[in-house]
């Protein structure tokens, strides 16, 4: 007889999207509204502090705010010396400060000094206009949209975007654009359209992938999606015996080498 033996495990369903929220909504509580919402405050916020904690981001930020000031003359008037000690925080701080007179050079020039009305624009044209700045690609774009509640777009960076692959919406690709986009696809009919629920589902997510949903070394087993995840069925959450170490482990070695009793 053919078919599949009661004993094979049985492909458990992806998650809808509203559900999943839902449960990372139990695990972490509902969060905090976005701190900073304003676009052009957005971008220094990126910018400020790149590729580090959000901690060391916020102390960054608020220095640049009590310093200097978040008006992009503010910023061209300001010592290279102070921007300078306000870009330590970053991992790279070195093109910190030129990043920072570049967005406010661009902000003057080609918009005025404010980017308000950028939000006004089609979703296509807004996004080409934001990702004139440093550090802002298609995500952190759609991210600005979505927080200064001009677009209702699920704008998410790598940590939010992972744990939507891992649970099988859209497939993980080489060129991250391509993951992003095919992420974006599947979730697409299942999104939410009011910016309340967005803007939620893209914290909670975003902070899954801080916290468990990891790139290297993530915790399946204390995940509560565990069981409808594509990526944690394939790698197995199970837990393994750890492997002794130390005396306890030279203490096996010995009585592995001893001679065996001869029976009585």
């Amino acid at each position: 007889m053919g078919g599949v033996s009661d004993r094979e495990p049985k492909a458990r369903r992806r998650p809808a999207l509203a559900e999943a929220i839902a449960i990372l909504r139990g695990l972490y509580g509902k969060p905090e509204p976005p701190a900073v919402t304003d676009p052009f405050q957005q971008i220094l916020w990126e910018n400020v502090a790149y590729l580090t904690s959000d901690a060391k981001r916020a102390e960054a930020f608020a220095m640049l705010e009590q310093n200097v000031g978040l008006e992009p003359k503010r910023i061209l008037a300001a010592p290279l010396s102070t921007l300078q000690q306000i870009g330590r925080k970053a991992i790279l701080p070195s093109g910190t400060a030129a990043k920072l007179y570049q967005i406010a050079e661009i902000a003057l020039e080609e918009f005025g000094g404010t980017l308000r009305p950028i939000l006004k624009l089609p979703l296509k044209n807004a996004k080409n206009a934001l990702r004139k700045f440093p550090s802002i690609g298609e995500p952190a774009a759609e991210k600005i949209l979505l927080f200064a509640r001009a677009h209702p777009v699920l704008g998410l960076d790598s940590n939010g975007l992972r744990p939507l692959l891992r649970l099988g919406f859209g497939r993980e690709e080489r060129n991250y654009a391509a993951s992003y986009h095919s992420a974006q696809e599947a979730v697409a009919p299942e999104l939410p359209r009011d910016f309340d629920s967005l803007i939620e589902a893209a914290q909670l997510l975003r902070r899954h992938g801080q916290e468990l949903c990891k790139r290297s070394h993530p915790r399946c087993e204390a995940c509560p999606l565990r069981g409808r995840c594509a990526y944690a069925q394939a790698a197995g959450t199970e837990p393994t015996r750890s492997r002794p170490t130390g005396s306890r482990r030279r203490r096996e070695i010995v009585r592995s080498r001893r001679p065996a009793p001869h029976p009585k």
